[in-house]
């Protein structure tokens, strides 16, 4: 995410400040040098609005030659470079030195608010990144993380030509939508509603760790496409409006793990198909001056999937140096219309006409439904039962299928459950069969349900095929991913496997099965240090020690043939508990 720039408030009042500091010492007798310093504390704003902090603090170092070290627009811009940085001691100190006002919003109180919450981050480096997390399980995201924007760095300097010219980039995690809004100036409130999971602004990256999210959510994709934003800024000189920023981000956030305009999800494209349907998109010139701005969270939804396919059709028509000359042309002023027609060559008008068609020509998911796809945080998620009227009158509750609108489908799917907590899987998996035949594909809870009564079966081919399915329409998901890779990995498709795992590991990076499997996976595979890192991260997770975690691993879907979850997710402290083996009745999805 990339929001609106900070006012420039501040800026006038220290020049005003200046104008009055320096009448009263000698420096006022020259009156072209006073002019002179205006002008460059202006040069070093206008830098920092362009998020260029290297011109920034060479401007700034000119001024510390021919003004007093205590003026007060000295210090404020000092320290608005030491804040960008990441110096935040000495923003602080600074910012104060400038009677910088301490209130919600202010340059001294982010860098306060920043300094108390990194101040006991961990800290890891890579060759161009600085990654800092809470000291405890967030550990595990490190060598992902690293090698994730590693890989966005390389894919950005190919697709954009740009590389971050001012040292390594921070990368800042953060425990939850409170310590979000504290670092960014955004409410808790917006970033609820919004359901903003990170940003980049200030020459960083702010992520929020998975653990707030109530199902996991993409955080390698989102801190590829924070930084793709940081790209985007720097280069163009902070000049790409809105739609153009999110459509570039958005396209090119899969970059890391393959190609561009891979990250649209089915059930956004499914949005886009009824609106197309419809005849309801919504107008280019409506976009102005933010998505965010138009009158429904749909129009938003909709608006975004329209300039995903519209920086689709550029780099389709004009790869990668369309989307060059577009920055381009915005950096040197043109106008984001002009700027598109540079890059086309063609009337922006021929443009919008042949992008339209380009969306329609899209192949929408006819039969999914659109969904809200908004990040759920824990602390939201948490409490919400049903109140008492709407229990009343209800038998029984249908748990894990509330969300199954179809009535059948809905009583199939929980008379499944019943059984199967009865230890009757067979008639079980007729059930969800039932239930799957009506609704299809359209329900993770559904096709999770049944997959795991074929698992218990050994119905395995039945099962993947299940699987596969929901993954059609919930790329992603991590529970999925992890049933998959257990029918995977018991069959030995070491390879295989190792992307599911993998997979479920890009949304839900601290369950422990995952770990395992994967040192499993990678020994055999002969990956020692691969298989180092996931021991490690077992350790991390559970109360395992490191030389259990090997026979945990290999006693992990063993050729017995247990295809259940293993137990090792329990939190530290708690007493080391070995591979589950259950009776037929157990439940693998348990905790998911």
């Amino acid at each position: 995410m990339r929001y609106a720039k900070h006012s420039h408030a501040p800026l006038r009042a220290l020049l005003a400040v200046l104008a009055v500091t320096l009448s009263g010492v000698a420096l006022a007798q020259d009156a072209s040098l006073k002019d002179e310093v205006k002008e460059r504390l202006g040069r070093v704003d206008q830098s920092l609005d362009d998020w260029d902090v290297p011109a920034a603090k060479r401007e700034l170092s000119e001024v510390e030659q021919i003004v007093p070290e205590d003026l007060e627009p000295l210090k404020y811009y000092q320290g608005r470079v030491a804040f960008e940085e990441g110096r935040y001691t000495d923003a602080v100190s600074l910012l104060e030195g400038a009677r910088i006002e301490d209130k919600p919003g202010s340059y001294l109180r982010l860098a306060k608010d920043s300094r108390d919450i990194t101040k006991n981050h961990q800290r890891a480096e890579s060759e161009h990144f600085i990654f800092l997390y809470p000291k405890g399980k967030e550990e595990v995201l490190v060598p992902y993380a690293l090698e994730t924007l590693e890989a966005i760095h390389r894919a950005m300097a190919e697709d954009l030509g740009w590389t971050p010219p001012n040292g390594k980039i921070r990368v800042e995690v953060v425990n939850n939508a409170r310590e979000l809004s504290k670092v960014s100036t955004l409410t808790e409130k917006q970033i609820r509603t919004t359901g903003t999971i990170a940003i980049c602004k200030f020459n960083k990256l702010m992520v929020t760790s998975p653990k707030a999210v109530a199902q996991g959510y993409d955080w390698q994709d989102t801190l590829a496409h924070e930084y793709i934003h940081l790209v985007i800024s720097q280069s163009s000189h902070n000049t790409v409006p809105i739609w153009l920023h999110e459509g570039m981000a958005k396209f090119l956030e899969s970059r890391w793990r393959g190609k561009g305009g891979m990250a649209m999800t089915p059930s956004t494209q499914a949005l886009l198909g009824r609106r197309v349907k419809a005849d309801t998109l919504v107008p280019f010139e409506k976009m102005h001056p933010s998505i965010a701005m138009l009158p429904t969270a749909e129009d938003a939804a909709t608006a975004f999937a329209e300039v995903f396919y519209a920086i689709d059709y550029v780099y389709q028509t004009k790869g990668s140096a369309g989307l060059r000359t577009i920055i381009q042309e915005l950096k040197a002023g043109q106008k984001d219309r002009k700027a598109v027609e540079a890059a086309m060559g063609m009337p922006f008008a021929l443009f919008e006409k042949a992008w339209l068609a380009h969306i329609k020509k899209q192949p929408f998911p006819q039969e999914l439904q659109p969904r809200e796809e908004r990040v759920v945080l824990k602390e939201d998620a948490k409490g919400k039962v049903k109140d008492e009227s709407e229990k009343k009158g209800r038998e029984i509750s249908f748990g894990d299928f509330d969300n199954v609108e179809e009535i059948p489908a809905r009583r199939f799917a929980h008379l499944g459950e019943l059984l199967r907590e009865r230890n009757r899987v067979k008639a079980a998996a007729e059930e969800y069969a039932k239930a799957h035949k009506l609704v299809g594909d359209k329900y993770e809870s559904v096709s999770n349900k049944y997959a795991l009564a074929l698992l218990e079966l050994r119905r395995l081919d039945e099962a993947e095929s299940v699987l596969r399915g929901s993954l059609r329409v919930y790329p992603g998901s991590p529970s999925t991913n992890v049933h998959l890779g257990r029918i995977l990995l018991f069959r030995k498709d070491y390879a295989k496997a190792k992307v599911a795992y993998l997979e479920a590991l890009a949304s839900d990076p601290f369950d422990p099965e995952i770990h395992v499997a994967l040192t499993r996976i990678h020994l055999a595979l002969g990956e020692t240090a691969l298989a180092a890192r996931t021991r490690t991260a077992t350790v991390m997770l559970t109360n395992l020690k490191p030389e259990q975690v090997d026979r945990v691993a290999q006693a992990f879907l063993n050729d017995e043939g247990e295809l259940s979850e293993m137990n090792v997710g329990a939190e530290p402290g708690a007493k080391p508990q070995p591979p589950a083996q259950p009776a037929p009745a157990a439940k693998p999805d348990a905790g998911r």
